[in-house]
């Protein structure tokens, strides 16, 4: 996510190093960089001129106090200042009205609205512990009205039926009554999508939501489409009182500078941000969370609200009890490892929640998602003896293994010697001083630590 960005940031915060303080000087030629970075990642040029505006009269003169560097220096005005041209704080969905909320869906086709609603209503669902009814007025897209029932149908969301025969109107009317009757608490209308704004949408979407008064309308865009995204919001921004935006594709591109432009463009707050295609990728957007990204600097507080969701309870007690008896940790277990974190979007969204240096050190070692499955795939060609006792797996049982799960020896060799390692951990883990004991073990492997 925002990957360039981030990238060029981190140069300019070397550059830094080693001045005694922030001077006119050394600040002018940081924010040409800057400029040009967020240029490039498709940030609008008046909010590129204002945020270097607004960075420049920070900075200028900061004393670098402490144990802060000019370059660490800088990094807390840019953290601040990025987070204020993004909203400051989540702007969360007001459902606080008699049931039901109608949350009503706005955008153009292709940006992902119609996946966006079974996401959302997902969220609300799992996290909130609502009951949705998700209904579709799209009566132009072939197939769409069908997609939607797929998704809910998946997801084990409520869904109205309409068909193409239908006035939207008609069907927003209708499900709202059957919300009524059956005690939902929000309905989830997507509406059509055109390729390109034109007037027919406007005045229909403008007749629905007069006929819906919905509580929250939520324009879902494209990240991808950059400087147009901005572009596209203004106008349906001018159309109708929007609440709120949802940009997808976060994970697509690594330009993705919409995110830094339409809070400022539309005077409307990003509320989510789409990070993948997995039906739990919808994240509530939080500016300063944000901002820490694009700086390389992670994002440990969503990693650890997605552990608490994702992680299975009874297992991780398990696997505690274990580890304070230092023993009895086996493959079955590394397995639940792998599980664990699929639940929590996989690999690829723990890294990007992760500090630079940190998510550069998995990238080097060439862990990702694809590497994970084949260790998965060989641990499940194993028996259940082999499993509790890997112990018992030598050349003959290496073999077999390996042509169970398509892979090579030296595959079956490298997870066995991965085990190992965090076998022993856990080990070390379990003695008093366990912890700094790891801690030794692990310095000089991942970057910073001695």
């Amino acid at each position: 996510m925002l990957d360039n960005l981030t990238q060029r940031l981190s140069g300019v915060i070397k550059n830094l190093r080693g001045q005694a303080r922030l001077t006119e000087s050394n600040i002018q030629d940081a924010l040409r960089e800057v400029r040009m970075a967020l240029l490039e990642a498709d940030v609008a040029l008046p909010v590129v001129k204002e945020f270097a505006a607004q960075v420049k009269e920070a900075a200028l003169g900061h004393e670098v106090i402490g144990n802060l560097n000019p370059g660490q220096a800088f990094i807390g005005v840019v953290h601040r200042e990025l987070t204020r041209l993004m909203g400051e704080h989540n702007d969360a969905l007001n459902l606080t009205t008699t049931p039901p909320a109608v949350i009503l869906m706005a955008g153009l086709q292709g940006a992902g609205k119609t996946t966006t609603c079974g996401k959302l209503a997902k969220l609300l669902h799992d996290q909130h512990k609502k009951k949705i009814l998700l209904v579709s007025c799209d009566i132009y897209r072939p197939a769409a009205i069908e997609q939607l029932r797929t998704l809910a149908t998946q997801l084990g969301i409520d869904f109205f039926a309409s068909d193409i025969s239908q006035k939207p109107q008609d069907i927003a009317l209708a499900a709202l009554d059957f919300a009524r009757k059956h005690h939902h608490d929000v309905l989830i209308v997507d509406t059509a999508g055109r390729l390109a704004i034109d007037e027919a949408m406007m005045a229909e979407i403008q007749q629905l939501h007069a006929t819906l008064k919905p509580i929250e309308t939520l324009f879902v865009v494209d990240a991808m489409t950059g400087q147009d995204a901005v572009n596209t919001a203004r106008a349906f921004g001018e159309a109708l009182p929007l609440t709120g935006i949802v940009l997808t594709k976060m994970d697509g591109d690594s330009r993705g500078g919409a995110a830094l432009s339409v809070r400022h463009v539309t005077g409307r707050p990003i509320k989510f941000i789409g990070v993948s295609e997995k039906p739990n990728g919808l994240e509530a957007f939080h500016p300063e969370r944000m901002a820490s990204r694009i700086l390389g600097m992670g994002d440990v507080l969503s990693l650890l609200e997605e552990a608490q969701r994702g992680v299975d309870h009874g297992e991780a007690e398990k696997l505690a009890k274990k580890m304070q008896a230092g023993k009895g940790f086996d493959l079955n277990d590394f397995k639940m490892q792998f599980v664990q974190m699929r639940k929590m979007g996989g690999m690829s969204a723990l890294m990007d929640k992760l500090p630079a240096q940190l998510s550069q050190a998995a990238a080097d070692s060439k862990v990702d998602d694809k590497s994970i499955n084949r260790l998965e795939g060989i641990i499940n060609s194993m028996t259940p003896q082999e499993r509790s006792h890997p112990e018992l797996i030598k050349a003959q049982r290496k073999k077999r293994i390996a042509d169970g799960a398509g892979v090579k020896v030296m595959h079956v060799n490298q997870l066995l010697n991965q085990f190992e390692q965090t076998q022993k951990m856990m080990k070390m883990f379990s003695k008093g001083g366990g912890m700094a004991k790891m801690m030794r073990s692990m310095a000089g492997k991942l970057p910073g630590m001695r």
